[in-house]
């Protein structure tokens, strides 16, 4: 876990090396071997800052889809319209091939000037490829990667795909290979030159390791076996695996003062999506201070809810609000009755569009055009009933302003702090352990791993939200005297491990939900926990997916629609025949029609996915 104080100036260096033509010494007048050339560390920090698998298309395109099938977060009301998808808006994760082309160029740069001791920063480079490429198999299938980023130095233009079930054994043995290197005591690393784990070789060992388990754990409803002997694995090689927070993959790219943009991830306002209902009512049943972290406060605090009261519009207080207040004889406000800082998180009905239950709350929930309006003398102001996801948790450059009454303080939060970001943590990896001791695949108390891996997870959100100074996080800005800030509180962790929806039980169920609220902000892990598992689960008591009459699970797609290349793409027939063996049709052909119905992106399948149980229907 390292921030980086630097940026590497030679790194323009490295992108026109990386970028120019098999021939380009031909046209200089001079040896080739004194022109400029990157070296190893240089290529490794550039590879690094490029790094990244949730970027500002990810957040903008992908994530509502991700949010929405398992019905965990909705922009608003579901129809047949909000389950489909339209293929042209796809992002579709390529980034492991950044990382590839920066490996190659170390591993060319190792061999052409005999430095041996310089091969931990390709193989840096190559966990990062082996971590994106999971990301882009989650939602491509098969893709290329053996022959990929290869043409510079005589491979082929036209890369074949891989298959995924080639891939996920292909990326074990590189994972050894990496680990290999990473103990070799004569590899020599500059420390400010790798701004993720600041040159220590061992953390990289154990993230490799760790990545491992990401494999296992999308291997096992085809292979539950072969999962659970790479699982095992894991936890018998000594270089460990990620079990704290001191090693976690967590970083952030550059200081405000030296990065520039770099510094704040995305530089462009992403679309958010608001939390859905079940998933806030299950969060603040179970004291789980993530929901704290992961999502945004409402508008009404109790300075705005008693200006309501003093106007003459307490029936137009949200209803959930009326619920959660104590009133004096006078009608006054005078207290929550769920405290701070619990009482201001509340998620969108889960509703399909026009039926009987939309219309009962449509001007409630989703036509409030002047209900939560107040207006004193000339002054007026609106407040959000919900609660969105954190974007602060998401990007660095963010405002936010305190809701206060119409003409009172401007109350505003304008510092611009560099993004840190999760990649992966111990609180993943010893939730993956526990689903895997669960289910039998390896040795190990199943609780243990559980209850750990909820403490490292909420440990490790409360220090992603403390860095990143989300609105609230050790501060109430001195508005409202009832609230409180946000930050994780002595004694919370052991509150929430009590409840009854979390106490251990032995329940593979309290696992999954445990992993889907781990990856609130890891949107992608998320969609895949929730398709390999069947969690939410329909008629559950803890979390549960709405089953709709109107629309069938099984209409609820499981994969993006593919295009059909262009005639003359140079890669159409490779492509074509890709999909063909994947047993997976063209959603649009050139004329731009799509599928006339989204079950057959559930029917059709990828590989990994062909034997996990259908939305909602659990383990």
């Amino acid at each position: 876990m390292k921030a980086n104080k630097i940026f590497i100036a030679l790194a323009l260096f490295a992108v026109a090396g990386l970028t120019s033509c098999r021939d380009k010494f031909a046209e200089l007048n001079q040896k080739p071997d004194a022109v400029t050339t990157a070296e190893p560390s240089f290529l490794a920090t550039r590879a690094q800052t490029l790094f990244e698998t949730n970027d500002y298309l990810f957040w903008f395109y992908n994530q509502s889809y991700y949010f929405r099938w398992p019905q965990l977060a909705s922009s608003g009301v579901f129809s047949e319209g909000s389950y489909g998808m339209d293929a042209s808006v796809v992002h579709r994760q390529t980034g492991y091939i950044t990382m590839l082309t920066y490996k190659n160029a170390i591993n060319n740069y190792i061999q052409a000037y005999e430095h041996p001791e310089y091969q931990a920063y390709a193989d840096m480079c190559g966990v990062l490829a082996v971590y994106g490429a999971i990301y882009a198999i989650d939602i491509n299938g098969d893709i290329q990667y053996t022959e990929a980023s290869k043409y510079r130095d005589g491979g082929p233009l036209t890369p074949k795909y891989d298959r995924v079930e080639d891939l996920y054994d292909l990326f074990i043995t590189e994972l050894d290979q990496y680990i290999a290197t990473f103990k070799d005591e004569t590899q020599v690393v500059v420390s400010k030159q790798d701004i993720i784990y600041n040159g220590d070789l061992a953390k990289w060992a154990k993230l490799a390791n760790t990545l491992k388990l990401k494999i296992a754990v999308r291997l096992y409803n085809n292979n539950p076996t072969k999962a659970g002997q790479i699982a095992q694995a894991v936890l018998s090689n000594g270089v460990g695996y990620i079990d704290s927070l001191e090693d976690a993959f967590i970083f952030h790219k550059a200081n405000a003062t030296t990065g520039g943009d770099l510094a704040y991830q995305t530089g462009n306002g992403i679309s958010m999506v608001g939390a859905s209902e079940n998933v806030i009512n299950y969060m603040v049943a179970s004291l789980d201070p993530r929901v704290r972290f992961f999502y945004t406060k409402n508008g009404f605090n109790s300075k705005i809810i008693q200006e309501f009261i003093a106007e003459g519009k307490y029936d137009s207080l949200p209803p959930f609000v009326q619920d959660n207040i104590i009133l004096d004889d006078e009608g006054n406000f005078v207290s929550y009755i769920l405290g701070e800082p619990w009482n201001r998180y509340q998620g969108r009905p889960i509703v399909w569009e026009m039926s009987p239950e939309y219309e009962a709350m449509k001007g409630i929930y989703f036509d409030y055009t002047d209900r939560y309006q107040l207006t004193v003398g000339e002054a007026s102001k609106s407040y959000g009933i919900f609660s969105s996801l954190s974007e602060e948790m998401v990007r660095g450059r963010c405002g936010y302003t305190v809701p206060t009454i119409p003409g009172g303080p401007v109350i505003q939060d304008n510092a611009q702090i560099p993004w840190w970001g999760m990649y992966l943590g111990a609180g993943e990896t010893n939730l993956y352990l526990a689903e895997l001791a669960a289910l039998g695949a390896i040795s190990g108390s199943a609780k243990a791993y559980y209850e750990k891996g909820v403490e490292l997870s909420v440990r490790e959100w409360d220090f992603i939200a403390g860095k990143n100074s989300i609105p609230y996080y050790g501060t109430t800005y001195g508005y409202d005297d009832l609230e409180e800030s946000i930050e994780l509180k002595e004694g919370e962790i052991a509150d929430m491990l009590a409840t009854d929806a979390v106490k251990w039980d032995g329940s593979l169920e309290k696992i999954y939900l445990q992993q889907l609220m781990n990856f609130t902000m890891l949107p992608n892990e998320l969609y895949v926990t929730a398709r390999r598992s069947g969690y939410p689960k329909v008629g559950s008591d803890l979390l549960p997916m709405v089953k709709f009459d109107k629309f069938e699970l099984a209409a609820i797609p499981r994969r993006f629609e593919f295009s059909e290349p262009a005639p003359t793409d140079i890669m159409h027939d490779i492509r074509m025949e890709s999909l063909r063996e994947q047993g997976l049709t063209p959603g649009k052909n050139q004329s731009g029609m799509g599928f006339s119905s989204t079950s057959v992106l559930n029917s059709e399948r990828l590989w990994q996915d062909k034997n996990a149980p259908q939305w909602g229907s659990g383990k």
